[in-house]
């Protein structure tokens, strides 16, 4: 049974950054795309990062530029770098393990606890 365990969050000021990072367990995680999803209080969570198992990434147009997503197999570990960080990031952030069907990202049934990121001006 595949685990996720998010780690790397934080309070920061505007301007600032952080890496996320997610371990990954219970299975191989080479063959498998990964997800960052993000809830804002109070708001939907939100898909902001994808990247395939051939390491081809998407972001949505809120984080792009900003922050990077990445993978190391071989810990199966992946991460988000967030740079330039502004007050509307604030969200607990979740790690997915999915699929893309065409270049539709679907996660796995299982998400990890998220980690709290935390932006103040």
């Amino acid at each position: 049974q595949e685990q996720l365990v998010e780690s790397g969050g934080g309070s920061v000021q505007a301007g600032e950054s952080l890496t996320l990072s997610c371990g990954f367990s219970g299975r191989d995680f080479t063959p498998l795309a990964a997800g960052w999803y993000r809830q804002p209080p109070g708001k939907q969570r939100e898909l902001v990062a994808t990247i395939s198992r051939g390491a081809s990434t998407d972001y949505s147009d809120s984080v792009k530029g900003r922050f990077t997503i990445s993978r190391d197999n071989a810990k199966n570990t992946v991460y988000l770098q967030m740079n330039s960080l502004k007050p509307e990031d604030t969200a607990v952030y979740y790690c997915t393990a999915g699929t893309f069907i065409g270049s539709a990202y679907y996660p796995n049934s299982r998400w990890g606890q998220g980690t709290q990121v935390t932006v103040s001006s």
